[in-house]
């Protein structure tokens, strides 16, 4: 067994507790792709990453991704949690603010910006497009949003890495009471190659804009604490419909109440169109693993 640093940390958190967990195990070097997956399995955290040093020129690090039932080609919490560790742990240092991630979806940069001692890293993510607008009554959609009081955008399938079925409700307190029909939703996404239905709402809270809740229904049936790629996805079509909360593009959206979290995320679009999601990190564990 090889002893490895470790690291698990709480993304899109203000505080300890609030966001989505991550695991991170550095000195990923000798790992192969079945022990990377056991190692995930083994963590049962959303999911687990592997930083090994960096082999494409301008990259800071190269990163594997796993959820416990198989490897992720991208995902938003595990990027920014992987730039906090390594930040963290000395493996890179910013040039001009930023970091370079090489994965699977290619070479992606990181923002980090550090004010009075509170660091926030934000990914800039994968370009995404409009799937298909389609109607509230589309027989596909209808039996997983019934019931749903809705608001005034039309529902939307975007790709953006992942895709994503995006529903506007009414209000902030109509998402937070909703009962999601898990199997209509499991039906809906397993029908449409997507992972399941991204609701949303516009906040009334000083804390927040937008109130979101992630509906996975693609394989495993959960909803997620916090959830950077969808975030982001979102980020794209409201901009798409000039309709971004917010001022100066800039937002905030809270996710995860409604599963015993509380995370922050905040989105931006820049000049070029590009979508950048981030927030803070903590970390919660240090040490090694033996494997």
């Amino acid at each position: 067994m090889t002893p490895r640093r470790f690291l698990q940390l709480d993304v899109f958190a203000p505080r300890p507790g609030t966001g989505n967990p991550l695991a991170v195990v550095l000195d990923a070097d000798g790992l192969d792709d079945a022990a990377m997956q056991a190692i995930a399995r083994w963590t049962r955290l959303p999911e687990t990453t592997f930083v090994f040093a960096p082999t494409a020129p301008g990259s800071s690090y190269r990163i594997r991704m796993f959820a416990p039932q198989k490897e992720v080609p991208f995902a938003g919490h595990p990027s920014v949690g992987s730039a906090h560790a390594v930040l963290e742990c000395g493996l890179a240092t910013p040039a001009d603010g930023l970091l370079v991630q090489d994965g699977i979806a290619g070479q992606l940069p990181l923002r980090v910006d550090e004010t009075d001692g509170v660091r926030r890293i934000a990914i800039r993510t994968p370009r995404a497009s409009v799937a298909e607008v389609v109607d509230a009554n589309d027989p596909r959609l209808r039996p997983a949003i019934a019931g749903w009081a809705l608001g005034a955008l039309p529902p939307v399938r975007m790709d953006g890495g992942r895709r994503w079925w995006l529903v506007e409700l009414a209000d902030e307190a109509t998402l937070r009471a909703l009962a999601p029909d898990w199997d209509a939703i499991a039906t809906l996404a397993e029908a449409t190659g997507a992972m399941g239905v991204f609701a949303y709402a516009r906040g009334g809270g000083p804390s927040h804009d937008l109130a979101v809740r992630a509906f996975v229904g693609n394989g495993r049936r959960f909803e997620d604490a916090a959830s950077g790629a969808a975030n982001a996805v979102l980020a794209a079509w409201l901009d798409e419909r000039d309709a971004l909360p917010g001022s100066g593009k800039r937002y905030t959206a809270s996710q995860g109440r409604e599963v015993g979290h509380d995370a922050l995320l905040e989105l931006r679009i820049d000049e070029h169109g590009d979508v950048w999601s981030g927030g803070q990190v903590q970390t919660v564990i240090r040490g090694t693993l033996d494997w």
